[in-house]
């Protein structure tokens, strides 16, 4: 097919991906749409897999992004179980596993990210678990009963929710992380803390500054971990949630920038001008912050495919500006986090009410202005945080930590 007739291709059928089709069906585009996705599931959001999915709180047809009947009813081409093998730029096709091959008119990339694995003797064995598809939520969710004896590899958001939900199923858990304390990386010393006392509160074995060195069992079923230091602790399952890595290889191998993820520019357009890329792969530049920003989180596969649906439609204006936002349930600790910190580049943090209490906000701020902030069990106050980043404006510190000042006159 020539050009305009060619459809606009997305590959990876995961939030992103179908959130991008419904957004160029929106936006009024009647070309065809194909949707390829290497899982066999139809696309679906993955924040209840470690959350209301995990805690069997929430039923499977309701990950789904959209109903079954969706994809036929706007004409939009779904092939799942269809791996991707290679991308031609210059002849705009991409090349599937059984040899078939799609003409594009315009590519979108939301082939997300894959789990780092654990590089130590044992990690291959039956019972050592990561969480990326619904398929791993299940075979977690099959291990975590009471009396179980559960290690969790890396205290990030996902093994602090995992080791949530294991607590609350009645397993023994023990978390084991190499820094000092939980989400220091992201959330800085002074609200780390909260959640290293959030989770001994409730049972959870910290083990802070350790090294696995080795998992441990027989028969090829994991028994246990060995730690540097020589201690050994007998598991019934490993959790490995040490991080994700972009899933660039296709990228790469067709010749687009790739640097921590797909570059893109503000535009999501990658160095290709008819390739696009958003979600987890999506390294793309943020005009608020002048710098290129790969966000790992729901928010970003939601709304990233807005902008890539009207960019992909040739609309100069489509340029992705929002800031970041991420939330998490542990217990009955709720937050949403919105803003961007790197680790290290704030100068002060701000509470509003006792972070003893587990019912405050903290504030992020850099030379008196506001760079993030995160509500926890305090609700309906996103979007004047967001407006204090946004604003880039000198704060009153002392009014920004006194409940009885609106956020809005700080």
């Amino acid at each position: 097919m020539a050009g305009s007739e060619r459809p606009i291709v997305i590959v990876g059928a995961s939030l992103g991906g179908a959130k991008a089709a419904e957004a160029l069906r929106g936006a009024g585009y009647r070309g065809g749409i194909v949707l390829i996705g290497e899982e066999h599931e139809r696309p679906y959001e993955r924040p209840p897999l470690s959350k209301g999915y995990l805690l069997g709180k929430e039923a499977r047809e309701k990950l789904h992004v959209h109903p079954p009947q969706w994809y036929a009813e706007h004409d939009v081409t779904l092939r799942l179980g269809t791996p991707v093998v290679a991308i031609d730029p210059a002849a705009r096709t991409v090349t599937l596993a059984d040899d078939g091959e799609i003409g594009y008119h315009k590519l979108l990339l939301t082939t997300g990210s894959v789990p780092r694995r654990l590089p130590v003797p044992g990690a291959d064995q039956d019972g050592v678990l990561y969480l990326r598809r619904v398929e791993d939520s299940d075979r977690i969710k099959a291990v975590l009963r009471p009396g179980a004896r559960i290690a969790v590899v890396g205290a990030g958001w996902i093994g602090l929710e995992v080791a949530a939900a294991a607590r609350a199923a009645g397993a023994e858990v023990t978390v084991l992380e190499s820094l000092e304390l939980p989400l220091l990386r992201v959330l800085g010393r002074e609200v780390a803390q909260v959640f290293a006392d959030l989770h001994r509160d409730h049972g959870v074995d910290l083990r802070f500054g350790v090294q696995v060195a080795e998992l441990t069992g027989a028969d090829g079923t994991v028994g246990g971990v060995k730690l540097a230091d020589g201690t050994e602790l007998a598991a019934d399952a490993v959790v490995v949630g040490i991080g994700i890595s972009p899933a660039t290889a296709l990228a790469e191998a067709a010749g687009l920038e790739v640097d921590n993820g797909i570059k893109t520019d503000q535009h999501l357009r990658t160095s290709d001008p008819d390739v696009y890329a958003a979600g987890d792969v999506a390294n793309a530049y943020h005009p608020l912050f002048d710098r290129h920003l790969r966000v790992e989180h729901w928010a970003n596969a939601l709304n990233q495919p807005q902008t890539a649906a009207r960019a992909l439609l040739g609309q100069p204006d489509a340029v992705y500006d929002r800031v970041p936002y991420f939330f998490s349930d542990q217990y009955d600790l709720g937050l949403e986090y919105v803003g961007y910190v790197e680790p290290g580049g704030y100068d002060r943090v701000v509470f509003r009410g006792d972070p003893a209490t587990r019912e405050f906000i903290a504030f992020w701020l850099s030379g008196g202005r506001v760079l993030a902030g995160m509500n926890v069990n305090v609700w309906d106050v996103v979007d004047p945080i967001r407006e204090l980043i946004v604003s880039r404006r000198v704060v009153d510190a002392d009014r920004l930590a006194d409940p009885a000042v609106p956020l809005t006159d700080v």
